[in-house]
């Protein structure tokens, strides 16, 4: 298990949706890793299959930097990925229009992206209101039907 804040190094070998990916660090260790501060359209959502492509075209079967911040509920790291220790794929997937910044306690910088993105019409951002990926995921659960 990775300390939080330790820097991993490794090649992306799946992207799963938008903000989540699998690494295989250099060391041969894998692991699954979401990206920290984000979230992207589900992929039965409108712009999740492009949140996904767009991340694939980044980073796919590239080497990245992974900053472990720790592990989400389900035991995935939450993190940073970097491409050539300086783009933040994050960055660009807000800047695309094809994220939004976390429901809770957004980062002040990665909102100022959001927000000039949502200005500026850019990918989700061209309809009028768009289904946040948690409210979508909580409407979903909700036809799910209950166990007896």
């Amino acid at each position: 298990m990775l300390p939080r804040g330790e820097a991993k190094a490794g090649a992306v070998t799946t992207v799963h949706d938008g903000n989540t990916l699998s690494v295989m660090a250099n060391d041969g260790e894998t692991f699954r890793v979401v990206l920290m501060g984000i979230d992207c359209p589900e992929l039965k959502q409108r712009y999740g299959m492009e949140a996904k492509q767009f991340l694939e075209g980044l980073v796919l079967n590239r080497e990245i930097e992974l900053q472990v911040h720790g592990k989400d509920r389900l035991g995935n790291y939450v993190g940073i990925v970097l491409l050539e220790e300086v783009v933040d794929v994050r960055v660009q997937l807000l800047a695309e229009g094809l994220a939004w910044t976390s429901e809770k306690d957004p980062i002040a910088d990665l909102e100022a992206i959001r927000l000039r993105a949502m200005r500026e019409r850019k990918g989700l951002w061209e309809e009028d209101d768009p289904v946040a990926p948690w409210v979508f995921r909580r409407q979903q659960s909700m036809l799910e039907p209950k166990s007896q």
